[in-house]
């Protein structure tokens, strides 16, 4: 039988952002865990972290500490790097304040604003 595929639709445009960040939860073992990565880039409702350095189970919750705050995500993909012993995951974000990595995301959704020309001068 060959594997099923299945598309999900991302629900924004992925800004690519190199953040630190502290992980905490529970690996594919079941140990409690804590360490640092990173993000690679961002939406207003998920993030895709590297230098994981263990495997996690998708459908389990984890927090992410950034700067002062503490976010609730739900780990949606993972993938082993090749060559190396670090994972990408892929995360949801489970009901959280909007947009947390204090980046504006309407304009990537089409809704720019305008900035008057005299707001830009020296």
């Amino acid at each position: 039988m060959q594997p099923t595929a299945v598309k999900m639709e991302r629900q924004g445009k992925r800004t690519k952002a190199v953040l630190p960040v502290r992980i905490k939860g529970n690996d594919s073992a079941g140990n409690v865990f804590e360490e640092l990565a990173h993000t690679l880039d961002v939406t207003a409702s998920g993030v895709r972290l590297g230098a994981i350095r263990r495997a996690l189970n998708t459908g389990e919750n984890v927090t992410l500490f950034f700067r002062q705050r503490k976010l609730q995500f739900r780990v949606v993909w993972t993938k082993k790097m090749k060559g190396s012993s670090e994972f990408q995951v892929g995360l949801e974000a489970v009901g959280q304040e909007r947009e947390p990595w204090g980046l504006n995301f309407s304009e990537f959704r089409g809704e720019f604003q305008a900035v008057s020309a005299s707001s830009q001068a020296c």
